[in-house]
């Protein structure tokens, strides 16, 4: 028996595959241990998994494997194992980076390049059983070139210096009716500014054919590709995957920018969760 956690920048999603390969769901928010604390993990798992879900996971002392952006250090992994202990005892637990979770899910147990274009971004390249090199994972102020964020953060910066077209600007003051002050108060005195940055992508999908939005959005992912994508040098010789709601929702652009640079592109998948779930009770437990 085994639980599946599949934890973003926004949300987790949780699948428990039990003896009869019965798969049960459900979702908590993302725990990103560079803004959550153990406490507030265990206080979010304990309201959103069901009772009796929690106690069967338990009992059977289920193997739980945790896939979480921000996994990638000791420390910060055992915020969120120290979590999952205090909430599944029983059970074993194993707590790795998001980033494992794409590769298994994109490339199964061959070699290739896995990305993640979210909320926040990052990529790897994979050999079948392991990350061999990884450019990118520097957070939303270093880093996370062609997220959600990076282009909610670009979308606002035209909003606000008055560059975006007319009818573009009209059009996002109707829906949002924002300030200023109410666009950088949440930006730089709350918690999260990267999931506020990152939920003003809906507006760019909502309108991607506006081409002032095309372009963008293009530019953001034209970014990736030059600094993450492209800088393995076998980018043009092994498959590569995006996972990711950005990456699959844009996923037109996406192609259209592999398709200019001579890359084949594997899989675009919005979550890997399906995926991680057929690796966990396949190939990898044989």
């Amino acid at each position: 028996m085994i639980l599946v956690a599949d934890s973003g920048s926004t949300k987790t999603a949780w699948k428990f595959i039990d003896d009869n390969r019965k798969v049960h769901s459900f979702h908590t928010l993302g725990f990103n241990p560079f803004f959550w604390t153990s406490k507030e993990i265990i206080t979010e798992i304990n309201k959103k998994c069901p009772k009796k879900l929690k106690s069967e996971i338990s009992s059977h002392k289920s193997q739980i494997c945790f896939y979480g952006a921000g996994c990638s250090s000791k420390q910060r992994t055992k915020i969120v194992k120290t979590a999952l202990k205090k909430v599944f005892p029983k059970c074993k637990i194993e707590v790795e980076h998001d980033l494992l979770g794409a590769a298994r899910a994109v490339c199964g147990n061959e070699k290739g390049i896995a990305c993640i274009l979210g909320t926040g971004s990052n990529s790897c390249f994979y050999d079948g059983k392991k990350i061999v090199r990884n450019i990118g994972g520097l957070g939303h102020i270093l880093g996370d070139e062609g997220s959600g964020k990076e282009i909610g953060k670009k979308l606002l910066n035209a909003y606000l210096n008055r560059f975006l077209p007319e009818n573009i600007h009209k059009t996002f003051q109707r829906k949002y009716r924002l300030s200023k002050e109410k666009i950088l108060n949440p930006v730089y005195r709350k918690q999260r500014p990267n999931q506020y940055l990152a939920s003003f992508t809906k507006f760019a999908g909502q309108n991607i054919r506006e081409p002032f939005l095309h372009d963008l959005v293009k530019k953001c992912f034209l970014d990736f590709f030059d600094s993450h994508v492209c800088m393995y040098v076998e980018y043009k010789n092994v498959p590569v995957g995006f996972v990711g709601s950005v990456g699959f929702h844009f996923r037109h652009i996406v192609q259209e920018i592999a398709n200019e640079k001579g890359i084949g592109l594997h899989k675009i998948i919005e979550n890997p969760m399906d995926e991680l779930v057929e690796y966990h009770s396949g190939f990898h437990n044989n």
